[in-house]
């Protein structure tokens, strides 16, 4: 840990993001929602630390909410692009050559396709929300799972510990119980790690673009597009939010580059 300076500063900056999130549930200085003309664009105070938006809402309690919706998106898209990157690429590479190869092509076709086009279409179909976000993310980023499962999948099942189960007739399910999720699981780590700075950054983009979270939920995708129009006069309003993404983004990313120096034995060899 001392050693691996990405995975310390990755676990600080994720940590200090959840604090944020967690912190919301129970305190933020101002109701979220609550508007103020009379404020409107003040600057950073004693009584708001970090001013207030057009609105006159307490940008710090914005962005304080705002960390809640973003992270906790963030965390749904991890589960389901895990879930179905991860079944989809060990289905594909202990399936028959014909499958395996279908599957490939899927997935290059969903990797071609933008998370933004998934969202106009299910935006058409249920209305931007949220939920349209986790859905969209979610459908792009697991192709990526599944390319990169597949592959680490496909080494594991020729190697000689999984050709000698075979020959004992061990079951498929055994086999990837006992021998291969023990030997890409810190492959799945990385992804998921990879997943969640994917899922904030493009949560952030749909919200601001109107596909994503609706107000009046905070969120800091939001938060961008409500006060591009007043970059001029205050700028500082769009810093906080575009800020919050960087850091949150960054430590899920150092995070990632943490892990796989501590979990890839290559890594730790060439360093060595």
């Amino acid at each position: 840990m001392n050693k691996n300076r990405n995975l310390l500063f990755g676990i600080c900056l994720v940590a200090f993001s959840s604090a944020m999130s967690l912190l919301s549930v129970l305190w933020t200085p101002y109701d979220p929602l609550e508007i103020n003309p009379d404020i409107s664009l003040a600057k950073p105070s004693w009584s708001h630390l970090l001013g207030t938006d057009v609105l006159g809402r307490d940008v710090l309690s914005n962005l304080l909410a705002g960390s809640r919706t973003t992270l906790i998106t963030a965390f749904l898209v991890v589960i389901i692009t895990m879930f179905l990157g991860g079944t989809t690429g060990t289905g594909a590479a202990l399936s028959p050559r014909w499958f395996n190869r279908t599957a490939i092509y899927s997935i290059d076709i969903v990797l071609a396709l933008p998370a933004v086009l998934f969202a106009i279409v299910l935006a058409a179909i249920h209305g931007p929300s949220t939920f349209t976000a986790v859905i969209a993310i979610s459908i792009a980023t697991s192709a990526a799972v599944a390319q990169v499962t597949r592959r680490e999948v496909a080494v594991v099942l020729n190697s000689d510990f999984v050709l000698a189960a075979k020959a004992c007739n061990s079951s498929k399910l055994r086999i990837v119980r006992q021998h291969i999720l023990p030997n890409i699981r810190a492959s799945l780590f990385i992804q998921a790690s990879g997943a969640a700075a994917i899922a904030i950054l493009a949560e952030s983009t749909l919200s601001y673009l109107g596909l994503g979270t609706t107000p009046p939920a905070p969120s800091w995708g939001r938060m961008l597009a409500s006060s591009q129009q007043y970059l001029l006069i205050d700028p500082v309003v769009a810093l906080w939010p575009g800020l919050a993404i960087i850091i949150t983004v960054l430590g899920f990313n150092l995070l990632g580059d943490g892990l796989r120096e501590t979990l890839d034995p290559t890594l730790r060899k060439s360093k060595s």
